[in-house]
């Protein structure tokens, strides 16, 4: 069924809230699966990293895969240290299963705090949930008023649409309209077309308004036709995503809609990352040159069970060899030195489709963080220098002469 024939109702329409609020497409559903969806969050506060998973209860190391960010940042001395500013945006993950016959996120709770109110605990989350939901949800009235330490439903908009956007592999992100935007310019953003947002969001006329909640059709990738074992992964366009108990890392695009998947590096407890006969591990490639042109050997992530991870090694031929290279980020047999501090500030803003987040502009944090990224580049220097020499040395001698 086409989109525009799927059957689209608004939280107006049936009545949940007056007509003046917000509209916020409603998908109805049957069934009792859930898929992936995403919310775009737009801080109404500046926030660190662990006080923005808490607040959603997501995974810090999902919300770092969902915006490609740098996953040295995944280490816990970062997390307090990084200050997103007020009205960065940031991609927030969640389910969105079938609840009471329409597609809504009610898996995130809220404790009230001596001096919130409703209102203020609705603009904590950025326009996602409005004080009406929140008290419908949660029968909060005048006889039933907000109790210190009560812990409250937090109603969260998403959508599945079948993971699919006529035909092509979709991911629909929950976005709030700002003040200034337009259909038009949202469409340019993410790479989409005005009749495709209308169709999607049901909208009678192009035209949508500040606190609108748009469904917006993220470009995907997905592992349906890689004959994977009992996995399945879509993934947006632009982010990547952890799996195999974090022993890998697979990510999507950003030009070209194919899983690219390979070992993380973040966990020394991974195994079974090599495919057999070979030399190679996941996400490796190796290109050997011959008389008819170049060979190339591939070893491939093909999902898990358990902690058993399975690959295999994909062999193919192309007219000219391009290198020898290896993707993933770090040998498995290599022992791993605590890393250097970068360069430039951890803090340094990434800019894409979602905007710029990761600034921090307090001068003392940012030298309390080069002090310790000094000192550990230091200790590593000192404690791994020898073995990792020698490492390198046997790795390279077996690689290239056996």
């Amino acid at each position: 069924m086409k989109l525009h024939d799927q059957y689209f109702v608004t939280l107006s329409l049936l009545g949940i809230l007056p007509l003046t609020y917000s509209k916020s497409v409603i998908e109805p559903c049957t069934s009792s699966d859930s898929c992936t969806s995403f919310l775009s969050y737009r801080l109404p506060f500046g926030s660190k990293l662990p006080e923005i998973a808490y607040r959603f209860q997501i995974n810090i190391s999902d919300i770092l895969a969902s915006n490609s960010l740098d996953h040295d940042l995944t280490q816990p001395s970062f997390w307090n240290q990084i200050l997103f500013p007020r009205n960065s945006i940031l991609k927030l993950p969640i389910s969105c299963p079938c609840t009471n016959g329409i597609r809504q996120s009610l898996l995130t709770h809220y404790a009230v705090q001596p001096a919130d109110s409703v209102a203020s605990i609705a603009d904590s989350y950025g326009g996602l949930v409005s004080a009406d939901q929140i008290m419908a949800v949660n029968g909060v009235n005048a006889s039933n008023p907000l109790a210190t330490g009560e812990s409250l439903v937090i109603p969260l908009p998403c959508a599945c649409f079948n993971n699919s956007n006529y035909g092509a592999a979709t991911v629909y992100m929950s976005y709030v309209v700002q003040a200034g935007e337009s259909l038009s310019s949202l469409a340019k953003v993410y790479g989409t077309t005005v009749s495709n947002l209308e169709s999607v969001n049901g909208l009678g006329e192009p035209h949508v308004h500040p606190g609108d909640i748009l469904a917006i059709p993220l470009p995907a990738c997905s592992s349906a036709n890689l004959n994977w074992h009992n996995e399945s992964l879509i993934v947006p366009n632009g982010s990547q995503v952890l799996t195999a108990n974090n022993c890998i890392k697979c990510k999507c695009g950003p030009t070209i809609l194919n899983l690219q998947c390979s070992a993380s590096g973040l966990l020394a407890s991974c195994s079974r990352l090599q495919c057999k006969g070979s030399n190679l591990f996941i996400g490796d490639v190796q290109q050997t040159h011959t008389v008819h042109g170049c060979n190339v050997s591939t070893c491939v992530y093909r999902g898990h069970f358990g902690r058993k991870i399975f690959s295999s090694l994909v062999n193919s031929t192309q007219v000219q060899c391009t290198g020898k290279y290896r993707s993933h980020p770090a040998n498995p047999y290599l022992t791993l030195c605590p890393a250097s501090a970068p360069s430039q500030s951890p803090y340094s803003a990434y800019n894409g489709p979602m905007g710029s987040i990761g600034t921090n502009n307090n001068p003392a944090s940012r030298e309390v963080a080069f002090k310790s990224g000094t000192n550990r580049k230091l200790l590593g220097e000192i404690s791994c220098s020898c073995l990792v020499l020698l490492e390198i040395t046997i790795i390279f001698v077996l690689f290239f002469y056996t």
